[in-house]
C-alpha cells in the first residue's frame, strides 16, 4: 500500500478520534453515525462501480435484506441480534451469487435494470409480507446487544460506527493493491484484456458483487439497531440512487471519494433545509454543478489539479 494511502487513513483516524468531542450536540452526533454508515456501504458500492466497473441500481435491496434480517428473526423467532446479523449477510451473500451469473452477462443499460429490477423485487416483498415485516409501516428493530452489554447512546454507537469505517477503509485500501484488486481494475478497463492474460472475468465479477452486497446487509443490520426502526423505505429505489450518486459526486475508483461523497451527500439535505420547499431543486442543481466542473469526481478532481492522484 502506498504512504499517501497510509497518510489519508491516519487523518481519517485521527478525525474520527476528535469529531465526538467538538460536536455541539447529539443532532450533529446523530448525523456523523449516518455519514459513517453511508461511508461503508459507498465503499462496497465503488468496489463494484469504481473498480470493477459493474454498474449497481438496486443496492439498497441489499441493505433492506440486512436490515430486515435484524428485525424479523429476533422479533419472531426470538434469534440473537449477532446471529441474525450474521444469517442476514449469508443470506444476501448467497443470494447475490445466485442472481450475479445471469446478471453479469448482461452489460450497459441491459446490466442496470437488471440490478434495478432486483432491487424493486425486494423492496416490495419486504412491503407485501406484512405479517412478518410490519408492510409499509415497517417495524421496530429490539436492541442490539452482546455479552451482557448493550448499544444504547450515541456515542456508544459513534465509536462502533468509526471503528468500523476506519477497518473497511484500510481493508479497501488492501483489497485494490492485492492481485484480486488489479484484476478488478483491468477487467474496468478491457474484459477482453483480462481474459487473454488469464483474469477470471466471471468470478471477479461475481465475488466483488457479492462483496458489496455483503457490505451493504452488514451495515443496514447496524442501521436497523441504531435507529430501533425499519421500514421499506430503506430499500426502496432512490435510496439505491442516493449511494450511487455518493460514489459519483465523490469519485469512482477512490477509495476516500467514497466517504467525501458520503458524508457530503449525507450532510447536504440538512444544510439545505433553510430552502423551505426549494430543497430538491437546490439539491438537484449542486448535483448538476458537481458534474459539469469536476466531472471525474470531487476527489480524483481535485488530487489530478494538485498533482497527488491515489
Amino acid at each position: 500500500m502506498q504512504k499517501r494511502a497510509y497518510f489519508g487513513l491516519y487523518i481519517l483516524i485521527a478525525v474520527l478520534a476528535v469529531l465526538p468531542f467538538v460536536l455541539p450536540n447529539s443532532f450533529y452526533l446523530d448525523l456523523a453515525i449516518r455519514m459513517a454508515i453511508n461511508a461503508i456501504i459507498v465503499l462496497g458500492l465503488n468496489l463494484l462501480i469504481g473498480f470493477a466497473g459493474q454498474i449497481s441500481l438496486g443496492h439498497a435491496g441489499f441493505l433492506g435484506l440486512g436490515a430486515y434480517a435484524s428485525a424479523v428473526l429476533p422479533t419472531h423467532f426470538g434469534w440473537h441480534p449477532v446471529l441474525a446479523m450474521i444469517a442476514g449477510a449469508v443470506a444476501t451473500g448467497i443470494l447475490a451469487a445466485l442472481v450475479a451469473r445471469p446478471i453479469f452477462k448482461l452489460k450497459g443499460n441491459y446490466l442496470a435494470m437488471a440490478t434495478l429490477g432486483l432491487g424493486i423485487i425486494i423492496n416490495i416483498a419486504v412491503r407485501n409480507e406484512a405479517q412478518w415485516t410490519g408492510g409499509p409501516d415497517g417495524m421496530p428493530v429490539p436492541a442490539f446487544g452482546l455479552a451482557g452489554f448493550e448499544l444504547s447512546s450515541d456515542k456508544q454507537w459513534y465509536w462502533v460506527v468509526a471503528a468500523l469505517l476506519a477497518v473497511s477503509v484500510w481493508a479497501s485500501l488492501n483489497l485494490i493493491d492485492s492481485p484480486f484488486g488489479r484484476a478488478l481494475r483491468a477487467l474496468h478497463g478491457s474484459e477482453v484484456a483480462s481474459r487473454v492474460v488469464g483474469v477470471d472475468v466471471v468470478r471477479y465479477k461475481v465475488a466483488i458483487f457479492v462483496m458489496s452486497a455483503v457490505f451493504a446487509s452488514l451495515m443496514g443490520s447496524v442501521t436497523a439497531h441504531y435507529v430501533g426502526f425499519v421500514t421499506p423505505n430503506l430499500a426502496d429505489f432512490f435510496h439505491s440512487i442516493e449511494l450511487v450518486t455518493m460514489v459519483v459526486i465523490g469519485g469512482m475508483a477512490s477509495v476516500y471519494g467514497s466517504v467525501i461523497g458520503a458524508v457530503l451527500l449525507t450532510a447536504l439535505p440538512q444544510a439545505l433545509a433553510t430552502f423551505e420547499g426549494w430543497e430538491t431543486v437546490a439539491f438537484g442543481a449542486i448535483l448538476m454543478i458537481c458534474m459539469i466542473f469536476l466531472p471525474k469526481g470531487l476527489v480524483p478532481t481535485l488530487a489530478s489539479k494538485f498533482g497527488k492522484a491515489e
